[in-house]
């Protein structure tokens, strides 16, 4: 089995990389990309994030980098990817395809996720409300679904109701806090019980089918997602009615 930290290695010519402080890579990509700009300085920490985030943000002529403390012990060419990337977005810049997929291919690793997915659970807060609604449950529906298609076996996680009726995230499944969330859009008796059951659905295909990495790719809707889903009773109905939400 190849081991992937090869990708990562630092031919002679680029091992220059390995004595340069976070600082020192964002300067030299600053200069890469902007070569007749002056210089600004650069500060960048390390934070406790509960996710995989960085930000980059330019005040008063100064650089300011917060990076996740899952990189910090990341190797440099990753350090310089991340660069890349942030300088990138800071200056509205393409980012060349080499650096976007070194970084994807790091945080892919299963350790990185192993490492990601433990953060989120002991620093990220997930308010989850129950799945008594004002007029429906979401346990009652869940389990009808359960029954219905997975023949009971789903084990039941987190449920709840958004905080404000949103109309663009009709719903999520956190796999760190182990919960589904509707949008509160859907309790509401006016609105069609066959459109919660649809999203509610969905939903439990992510506890069924779990996401699919494999090198720099992250597949969050398999084939075999897609296949169960299509066997959804009144599939195309359901579609038409959540475009009329």
């Amino acid at each position: 089995m190849q081991d992937r930290r090869a990708d990562f290695a630092l031919p002679g010519a680029q091992s220059a990389l390995l004595f340069e402080t976070p600082a020192e890579i964002y300067a030299r990509v600053f200069r890469a990309l902007r070569p007749r700009t002056s210089l600004p300085e650069f500060r960048v920490e390390f934070c406790r994030f509960a996710n995989a985030d960085s930000f980059i943000r330019l005040e008063d002529g100064r650089v300011h980098v917060r990076i996740t403390d899952l990189l910090e012990g990341a190797p440099a060419p990753v350090q310089e990817a991340l660069a890349y990337i942030l300088i990138g977005k800071l200056f509205r810049r393409p980012i060349p395809r080499l650096y976007t997929h070194r970084y994807r291919l790091y945080l892919n690793r299963r350790d990185m996720r192993r490492q990601m997915h433990l953060v989120r659970q002991m620093r990220g807060r997930k308010f989850v409300s129950g799945p008594v609604g004002k007029h429906r449950n979401l346990e009652e529906v869940f389990e009808q679904l359960n029954a219905r298609h997975f023949h009971g076996l789903l084990g039941r996680p987190r449920l709840g109701w958004s905080r404000r009726p949103s109309r663009s995230m009709l719903g999520h499944f956190d796999p760190s806090h182990n919960a589904i969330i509707i949008s509160s859009i859907f309790d509401d008796p006016n609105v069609p019980l066959l459109t919660l059951e649809y999203v509610l659905f969905h939903e439990m295909l992510h506890l069924r089918f779990p996401v699919d990495h494999s090198g720099a790719r992250r597949r969050v809707h398999t084939r075999e997602f897609r296949a169960a889903e299509r066997e959804f009773p009144y599939l195309k109905e359901a579609k038409e009615m959540l475009k009329k939400l």
